[in-house]
């Protein structure tokens, strides 16, 4: 008889309250999280840790919690709260923070918006974390590659580095102010690519600027993540040109060019679902 698979565990949900905000850039804003609930999270040590935020929609009465499996099993999906996936920024228990960096596009998205809002004693649920990358010791080099979206992760992974590790960053954001400070023990050179740049092709830039990357010499850990057609492009590049061992490349979509988290999220589903299918038919 097969063996029943072992059901999906909920992921942990914790509710944190904010501390303070923190300007990075002009589009880039850290919200530091604290307060009585910090304890109910429980730290993976990964570089790339994520976590899901929930946003209640306005005027919809939830009950005593935010059980989604409740919620979802109860309210028509137009009344779910919305979710959207942000990396943990860093995890300090010592002063009981924790900060995740949100991009601001004006008043459009849902997390972006509730960031720029954001005061100290505002409430934001968590769900997680995840994750499954963290800097290696035993390798020659490493290679981090993506954007805004990344950034978080990138700097987290390099403040992991181990020390004098010979690091080659890859960061493409909207313009020069948009740069930041990326402390790392690391031996660290970073490239920036301006998307205001004269002659800048969406997408195509990207993927040029990454193939033409200084790698360093030896066996290299790669952690490359960003639009999902660039990734698909990338990821051959990384496998079969670079020789980057499979299992020393992190390489994923985080977002799609004209899709909210939602539609990619269902297009993600979409795509595993077919995929499944595919490999279960006969030859």
């Amino acid at each position: 008889m097969a063996e029943t698979p072992e059901r999906r565990r909920a992921p942990a949900m914790t509710r944190l309250a904010v501390v303070r905000t923190e300007p990075l850039t002009p589009h880039m804003v850290r919200v530091v999280l604290g307060g009585d609930g910090f304890d109910g999270f429980v730290d993976n040590g990964y570089a790339d840790r994520y976590v899901k935020l929930v946003f209640p929609r306005p005027g919809v009465d939830y009950g005593p919690d935010l059980d989604l499996a409740r919620i979802r099993s109860a309210l028509p999906s137009e009344q779910w709260p919305r979710v959207r996936t942000y990396t943990v920024r860093s995890h300090d228990p010592a002063r009981r923070e924790l900060a995740v960096d949100f991009v601001i596009h004006g008043a459009a998205g849902v997390a972006g918006p509730w960031a720029a809002a954001a005061r100290p004693g505002d409430e934001l649920t968590l769900l997680g974390p995840g994750g499954a990358y963290t800097p290696r010791p035993d390798v020659d080099g490493h290679v981090l590659v993506g954007d805004e979206a990344v950034l978080p992760a990138i700097g987290a992974a390099l403040e992991a580095m181990p020390a004098g590790a010979p690091v080659r960053a890859f960061v493409e954001v909207a313009t020069r102010d948009e740069e930041q400070p990326l402390p790392t023990p690391g031996d660290l050179e970073v490239t920036w690519l301006h998307r205001d740049a004269p002659g800048y092709r969406v997408g195509e830039s990207f993927v040029e600027a990454v193939r033409s990357l200084t790698f360093p010499p030896g066996t290299v850990q790669a952690f490359v993540h960003g639009e999902l057609a660039a990734m698909r492009e990338l990821r051959p590049h990384f496998l079969d040109e670079r020789k980057v061992p499979a299992e020393l490349l992190s390489l994923s979509g985080y977002w799609r060019r004209g899709k909210d988290e939602d539609g990619f999220q269902a297009e993600k589903a979409d795509d595993s679902r077919r995929e499944r299918d595919l490999s279960l038919r006969p030859g």
